[in-house]
């Protein structure tokens, strides 16, 4: 018989970590490998772009000199100051707005039960299944009619961007904040009911606290979509409209064929339109763990 331990019974060597499904070295060495492949395309991009454009052409990888000139010069040789102003203000018009009508809508569809109820959210799934590609002629055949017919200019405007990502993003943050709400206790809003409360006065006062980690995590891939974008961009800005996702796009597009590359100065460009992303990433961090494991789908 096995010796009594206090009452307990004695700790064998498979009782701990049941749930993993790799020994421990192979998932160190999974692990090393997955950093590894991340780490090291973004540190040459890095050490690309404090590099001369002749070392990287000649495929250095570690910079023979260091140099911040790359950074300096990227604001002279393509419009990437009026290009990230473009998507900052587009992207982020795009992003709180979308995030504010899909936490009322998800609301809607989340706490009231009407005629066409399913069909929307079915809609909602349906959409996201949709490739922009296929969107593109009929956004710029609209667009153009809508001209046409009203003198009301879109195409070429930051607010025809706004609409035309404002489209795309708003299905896909209004189905993140239904999955979110179905999550929200029920109770808090009854209590809210019993006290006098009407519906927009819970939304405000009770829901929107609660929500903000899937307002978070709407608003945030509602920005990204509106800041990577380059297919719709590029066809319905201008020169002076263009996003930040174009002018990197021009810029590489220059240097093709090219008798003096300016790769460190393209790396240098990378980094900094990386920057507004990955501060919000850092910034938002908490919010968005919450957002993305909460909810339910029912």
């Amino acid at each position: 018989m096995a010796p009594r331990t206090g009452g307990r019974r004695p700790r064998r060597p498979y009782d701990t970590d049941v749930t993993r499904l790799l020994p421990r070295w192979l998932l160190i060495v999974v692990i090393a490998v997955i950093i590894a492949f991340i780490a090291v395309p973004v540190l040459y991009i890095l050490f690309g772009s404090v590099n001369s454009d002749v070392a990287v052409a000649r495929g250095e990888y570690f910079p023979s000199e260091f140099t911040l000139s790359n950074y300096v010069e990227i604001w002279s040789t393509v419009a990437l100051g009026s290009g990230l102003l473009n998507s900052i203000l587009t992207a982020g018009a795009v992003a709180v707005a979308s995030a504010a009508l899909a936490v009322s809508t998800a609301y809607v569809l989340v706490r009231f039960r009407f005629l066409g109820r399913l069909t929307i959210l079915r809609g909602l799934l349906a959409l996201q299944s949709i490739p922009g590609t296929l969107l593109l002629l009929p956004v710029f055949v609209v667009f153009s009619n809508i001209a046409s017919a009203t003198g009301v200019q879109i195409i070429g405007t930051r607010w025809g961007l706004f609409v035309t990502y404002l489209t795309f993003a708003l299905p896909f943050s209004t189905w993140v904040m239904v999955t979110y709400l179905r999550g929200l206790p029920k109770e808090l809003e009854e209590a809210a009911r019993i006290d006098g409360a009407s519906s927009g006065r819970i939304l405000r006062s009770v829901v929107l606290p609660l929500s903000w980690p899937g307002i978070v995590v709407s608003a945030i891939f509602a920005f990204l979509l509106g800041w990577n974008d380059v297919l719709f961009s590029t066809i319905i800005t201008t020169p002076n409209t263009r996003t930040v996702a174009v002018v990197l796009q021009v810029l590489g597009t220059t240097q093709e064929g090219g008798a003096v590359p300016i790769y460190g100065q393209m790396m240098a460009a990378s980094i900094v339109c990386a920057v507004p992303v990955v501060a919000l990433y850092l910034i938002f961090q908490r919010y968005l763990v919450g957002g993305l494991t909460a909810g339910s789908v029912k």
